[in-house]
C-alpha cells in the first residue's frame, strides 16, 4: 500500500492507493479453471471413472464374470428383496451387476475416447488441408465429404463390424473412420477463415514452409472448436457403441459392456427396470461430464472469453 497526500483548502489528504499485481498466464489460466464449476465436475467426474476403469479388480467386490443361476434376478439393496451381497442385485445369469459395470467402465471409456481420437485425426487432416490449400484439393475432399454424409451411418457401421468381427478394437476402429465429418467442417471454414489472416502473411513472407504453417499458426486457432467437437464425438462413440451392443453386433457376452447390459436388461425391463435403468444412468453420467469437461476446456482457453 502506498500514500499520497492532496491539499484541499490546506488540509492535507491523504488517499490509498492499491499496488496492481499483474498476473502471469499461468495463474490467469489456474485462476479461471477455478472459477469455472462446470469443467472442474466434469473433469472430476472422468478422473474417477478412469481411475474406476484401471483399478476394476480392486473395486469389484465380484468376479464379473461368475454365474449363479440360484442367485438370479436379485434387486438392489433399495429394493425389497435385496442385499448388501450384491449391492447393484445381480443379472438373469446371477452375476454382480455392480462388477460388471465397472468392468464395463473400461470398454466405455476405451471405445468413446479411442473413437473420438480416430476421427479427429482423419477429419481434422482432411479439414485444414481443404481449408488451406483449397482448390483441388478442396474439392476432392468436398466430394469425399459429401458421399460420407450420404451414406447411413449405423447401418453402415452395423455392416462392417458384421463382416469383419465384433471386437473392441475393431468397434474403435470402424466407428472412428465413420465419424469425422464434424471436424471436417469445422476446421475446413476455420482454416479459411485463418489463412486471410496478416500472421500467416507474415509467416510466408519471413520463408515458413506450409507444414509449419499448419503446425504452428492454424492448428493452435483450432483447438477450441475441436475441443467442443471431441467432446460431442465421445459422446456419440459411446451411443453408437451402446447401439451396436443393443442390437447384438457390438461388444460380444459375456464382456461386461454398459450397452450390452442394457441389451440383456431389456427383456425384463418392464419387471426388473433397474437392469436397463442403471447403465442407462452411467452412460448419462459419463457423456454429460465429457461435455462439462470440454466446454468447460473451451471457456478457459479461447481468447475471447479470457479476463
Amino acid at each position: 500500500m502506498s500514500s499520497t497526500e492532496l491539499p484541499i483548502s490546506g488540509t492535507p489528504l491523504t488517499l490509498e492507493t492499491e499496488t496492481v499485481t499483474e498476473l502471469t498466464p499461468r495463474q490467469l489460466l489456474i485462476r479461471r479453471i477455478k472459477g469455472h464449476k462446470g469443467l472442474i465436475i466434469g473433469f472430476t467426474v472422468i478422473i474417477g471413472l478412469i481411475i474406476v476403469g484401471i483399478f476394476a479388480p480392486m473395486f469389484a467386490p465380484h468376479d464379473p464374470y461368475e454365474q449363479i443361476l440360484s442367485k438370479r434376478l436379485i434387486p438392489p439393496v433399495w429394493s425389497p428383496g435385496g442385499t448388501t451381497e450384491y449391492l447393484l442385485g445381480t443379472d438373469h445369469l446371477g452375476r454382480d451387476y455392480l462388477s460388471r459395470l465397472i468392468y464395463g467402465t473400461r470398454i466405455s471409456l476405451m471405445i468413446g475416447y479411442g473413437a473420438a481420437t480416430v476421427g479427429l485425426f482423419i477429419g481434422v487432416s482432411m479439414g485444414i488441408c481443404a481449408g488451406y490449400f483449397g482448390g483441388r484439393v478442396d474439392q476432392l475432399i468436398s466430394y469425399i465429404l459429401t458421399c460420407q454424409l450420404s451414406l447411413p451411418g449405423l447401418l453402415l457401421t452395423m455392416t462392417l463390424v458384421f463382416f469383419i468381427g465384433p471386437s473392441v478394437y475393431v468397434v474403435i476402429g470402424v466407428i472412428g473412420v465413420l465419424h469425422w465429418t464434424y471436424y471436417l467442417v469445422v476446421s475446413r471454414s476455420a482454416a479459411m477463415q485463418i489463412r486471410q489472416m496478416d500472421y500467416i502473411a507474415a509467416a510466408k513472407s519471413i520463408g515458413c514452409s506450409k507444414f509449419h504453417i499448419i503446425r504452428k499458426e492454424i492448428l493452435p486457432n483450432l483447438m477450441s472448436q475441436i475441443i467442443v467437437i471431441f467432446t460431442l464425438e465421445v459422446g456419440f462413440a459411446i451411443l453408437a457403441e451402446s447401439a451396436l451392443s443393443f442390437l447384438g453386433i457390438g461388444i460380444q457376452a459375456p464382456t461386461p459392456s454398459w450397452g450390452l447390459m442394457i441389451a440383456e436388461g431389456k427383456v425384463a425391463m418392464f419387471f426388473q427396470p433397474w437392469l436397463v435403468i442403471i447403465p442407462g444412468a452411467a452412460l448419462f453420467v459419463l457423456v454429460l461430464a465429457t461435455n462439462l469437461m470440454g466446454d468447460g476446456i473451451r471457456d478457459v482457453t479461447a481468447p475471447e472469453n479470457r479476463n
